[in-house]
């Protein structure tokens, strides 16, 4: 419990940090820097992309050589460098060196920090490990948007000073980071090949990355909702505190939802999960008015915590033990090939058919795997 405690103290600070800058990165690069909305989806989709295929490797390495605490440690010290670039950016090439050196950082360090709780925690609490993480990780980022808020309101709009006071947070959480104490593990376990062959993943498994795949694809970065409030006739600080609205339901469901998951299973909150994301992104597409934000931004938060650490729980279930961090990656990896398209149509989709377009997508994909999930999975 000492290293879970920690691990989420590290993601508390280091999401302070992330949250300040995220609910502005859309409105910095549109307005500010002039940039179009495929702009935004070409940098969001290469991000997320790199972080997502990063982390299997990351996973491999770590096991392979029994090792976390390290890779840990370069991931968030690199997450924290992109932070430099933001502030010292006067064009959309600058912004996208940032996003790209921070996600790569997600990205090495994602697979062996998870490999860590789960290497911490009690088998038939583990669920309740990784809730517990994303509930402080989600504290960091209602205090990072408010914190985001209180300094662009206070300094009128300068997003600079938001980028600066970003960087000591998470200068805070790399220090946490050294005090945990990574596990030693006296039996040898040889790690396996990372295996992209899909005859060769196990059917469960296989079945599980088929519909999350299909989800993925209309998984666009959440940048785009915050342009959408923003199109609406939102002033930046609503969009903001619209923002945090959704960080705040997404912390309050976050634990008691994969409590829940040691108790009813992973797939009926998945299910559940995507199928929430769907509705919402269908009130995206349909609501124009800006008073109705509230209300999608809440629900949002609710897919969140229903699916974020329980997706995580069911892919450690499913792996052998000695390659825990092997498959959060794959999973991960596989994830992330959908996430550039997603992000890169989604920019498509707003500029030349309207920016209802990719919300009527995304709404249509998360529903198609909902029910996908619910219908093949049985053993799930």
């Amino acid at each position: 419990m000492f290293n879970i405690i920690l691990l989420g103290i590290t993601s508390l600070l280091t999401d302070i940090s992330s949250e300040m800058v995220y609910p502005l990165l859309p409105i910095y690069l549109v307005n500010q820097l002039g940039a179009s909305p495929a702009i935004l989806g070409f940098i969001e989709g290469i991000a997320e992309s790199s972080a997502s295929l990063l982390k299997v490797f990351s996973g491999y390495f770590s096991d392979r050589l029994k090792l976390r605490k390290p890779f840990t440690i370069l991931g968030y010290a690199a997450s924290a460098a992109g932070k430099l670039f933001l502030y010292i950016s006067g064009g959309w090439g600058l912004v996208f060196f940032g996003r790209l050196i921070d996600r790569i950082g997600k990205g090495v360090r994602t697979a062996p920090r998870d490999a860590l709780i789960a290497d911490s925690a009690q088998a038939e609490k583990r669920g309740q490990a990784y809730g517990l993480h994303r509930t402080m990780d989600t504290l960091g980022a209602v205090s990072g948007v408010l914190l985001a808020y209180l300094i662009i309101t206070r300094y009128k709009g300068d997003f600079k000073n938001v980028f600066f006071i970003s960087l000591i947070p998470a200068a805070l959480g790399i220090i946490v980071l050294f005090l945990v104490r990574e596990k030693k593990r006296e039996q040898k376990v040889r790690a396996a090949k990372v295996e992209f062959r899909w005859h060769a993943l196990d059917r469960r498994l296989k079945m599980f990355l088929i519909f999350t795949f299909i989800f993925t694809l209309g998984n666009s970065s959440n940048q785009f909702l915050l342009l959408r409030a923003k199109s609406l006739g939102n002033p930046l600080g609503i969009v903001i505190l619209l923002y945090l609205f959704y960080n705040i339901t997404y912390c309050l469901m976050a634990y008691p939802a994969a409590r829940l998951s040691d108790r009813i299973g992973r797939k009926k909150l998945l299910v559940a999960g995507y199928f929430i994301y769907g509705l919402v992104y269908l009130g995206f597409a349909l609501n124009n008015s800006a008073a109705n934000l509230w209300l999608l931004f809440g629900l949002y938060g609710f897919y969140i915590g229903f699916t974020e650490g329980v997706e995580k729980a069911l892919v450690v279930d499913i792996a052998p033990q000695g390659l825990r961090a092997t498959a959060i990656g794959l999973h991960a990896a596989l994830v992330g090939i959908g996430l550039f398209p997603a992000s890169l149509l989604a920019g498509l989709l707003w500029k030349y058919a309207g920016a209802s377009a990719p919300f009527y997508f995304a709404g249509f994909m998360g529903i198609t795997a909902s029910i996908g999930l619910w219908f093949i999975l049985k053993d799930l």
